[in-house]
């Protein structure tokens, strides 16, 4: 049985993201979509509500499963025992940055880890959870890039956030 898994910070989870995960579990025995959490970066959405976002998103895919990690993917890999990981490429651009992850990763685990890339359906190639979050915060339609239940989520945390600047004021 071959596990792979899709890391990644699904900050939102993109209709691109979803294409890449429906993908892998047609590919693989089981998907883990490994959701990180960087304490580098300061997300519209914590880890527990992407995990939430991500299982409602997946939740007819049965071999698919959402998980959460911290720390080195390679670490996190060899705890549950993969060795493969699935990595999206939506242009050329990603692939020279996915490349040197993909062989950093083999040499931090000694030759146990593979990456394998599956490039992002045309319709998604456009799609980044950032270009996203941007065009929400200017109340822009959403709607093409995620789930319904997402783009609500989304204009929500938005609709705080200004509450919360004014209310400062």
């Amino acid at each position: 049985m071959i596990t792979a898994v899709y890391p990644g910070s699904f900050d939102p989870a993109t209709y691109g993201h979803l294409d890449i995960i429906k993908r892998a579990s047609i590919s693989f025995d089981r998907v883990i979509v490994g959701v990180l959490h960087n304490s580098a970066k300061s997300p519209l959405f914590s880890v527990e509500e992407r995990v939430k976002i991500l299982k409602e998103a997946t939740k007819d895919l049965p071999n698919v499963q959402i998980d959460s990690f911290s720390g080195l993917l390679v670490d996190y890999a060899r705890e549950k025992d993969l060795h493969v990981i699935v990595r999206g490429l939506r242009a050329i651009t990603d692939f020279e940055y996915e490349l040197q992850m993909a062989q950093t990763n083999r040499m931090l685990s000694h030759g146990k880890i593979d990456t394998v890339f599956l490039t992002t359906s045309l319709e998604y190639a456009y799609l980044s959870s950032s270009a996203i979050k941007q065009i929400a915060s200017f109340d822009g339609d959403i709607t093409p890039c995620v789930p319904d239940f997402v783009a609500d989520l989304i204009y929500d945390k938005y609709r705080q956030k200004k509450l919360s600047e004014n209310s400062d004021v």
